[in-house]
């Protein structure tokens, strides 16, 4: 079955497919990892994480642009369904954004990152209502012991927070994280589904137009946000205060926008490349890669309910899997 699948594609196809791929799995435990250095060295605003995830959308402009020159097409034209599907996903990516800080804000890196593998659970539930994909026994068996992962967590809640965080922010945090990854399942079937049935075409400039126009809302409304928070205002003070200073400040906000840009534009393609399923699966996979990190180069606390934790999620991974691909 997967030797058929990789014959009946290019290798363009399977090359395109691995860059994406790698994008996710690199790009996302960096962005994360940044997330939480620019909370534990002074940063306060969650309005401001949420901004740098979305303010390098043109970074996607950049490479669409000269897909028109070299490959002699034209942009997609757009009509009122899929001007309001890009205002949607750009809303909803805003929202998940900013539940995504709160949960940065409160939760160590790597509790973020075991608890965002629930975004697996969903992906699969809304891919099977929304776009029609599959549910073996397998991916129920994936999305009962990602599930028992995530109850590890909670019940072992007290272990790893920090000394500075009160209970109810880190229940916060854990609530937010949840929910951030219920909204990112939906965003990945939903972006499926209008690649299947308002655009149509197959083609990786279609990927990058989507992913512009859902990134530009989503920088809008982000921005609107900033603005009513005064957040704008604070990031002056907030650079002062940082540990490190302004440079540091400022190099945690840069590369937070270029790896976190780098990661969704990943996403989207290996969404339009593959499936919701795929995507779900990476999801998944980077957070092992992002908690291992988080211990390595954070010092985040690992006992051994995360670690019981972390392999049940590997276990869980490997039901995906099996049970979609194999």
């Amino acid at each position: 079955m997967a030797w058929e699948a990789y014959k009946s594609k290019p290798i363009s196809h399977w090359i395109l497919l691995l860059l994406s791929s790698g994008a996710m799995l690199v790009a996302f435990p960096a962005s994360s990892l940044l997330s939480r250095v620019y909370f534990a060295n002074g940063g306060k605003s969650k309005w401001i994480i949420s901004w740098v995830a979305v303010a390098g959308w043109p970074l996607a402009v950049l490479m669409l642009i000269p897909t028109y020159f070299f490959c002699g097409i034209f942009p997609t034209p757009l009509n009122l369904k899929i001007t309001l599907s890009y205002i949607v996903l750009g809303f909803l990516s805003a929202a998940d954004n900013l539940m995504y800080a709160y949960a940065y804000a409160y939760l160590p890196a790597s509790t973020a990152s075991l608890l965002a593998s629930s975004s697996l659970v969903f992906s699969a539930l809304f891919g099977y209502f929304i776009v029609k994909n599959k549910i073996n026994a397998s991916v129920v068996n994936a999305i009962v012991i990602i599930s028992a992962a995530m109850t590890i967590i909670a019940l072992d809640s007290n272990s790893d927070r920090y000394s500075y965080i009160t209970e109810s922010q880190y229940i916060v945090g854990f609530i937010w994280d949840i929910l951030g990854s219920a909204l990112h399942g939906l965003i990945f079937a939903l972006s499926e589904l209008v690649f299947d049935k308002l655009l149509g075409r197959r083609s990786f400039h279609v990927v990058l137009e989507q992913q512009v126009m859902v990134s530009l809302f989503a920088f809008v409304f982000t921005t609107i946000g900033l603005i009513v928070n005064n957040d704008f205002e604070g990031m002056s003070s907030e650079a002062e205060t940082f540990k490190g200073g302004r440079s540091s400040y400022y190099s945690v906000l840069i590369w937070s926008v270029i790896t976190f840009q780098l990661g969704v534009l990943g996403s989207t393609a290996v969404v339009f490349l593959s499936s919701t399923v795929l995507a779900g699966v990476l999801n998944a996979i980077r957070v092992p890669i992002t908690s291992i990190a988080a211990v390595i180069l954070l010092n985040d606390p690992m006992n051994g309910f995360k670690i019981l934790s972390l392999i049940l999620t590997f276990w869980g991974f490997a039901s995906y899997i099996y049970g979609s691909y194999l």
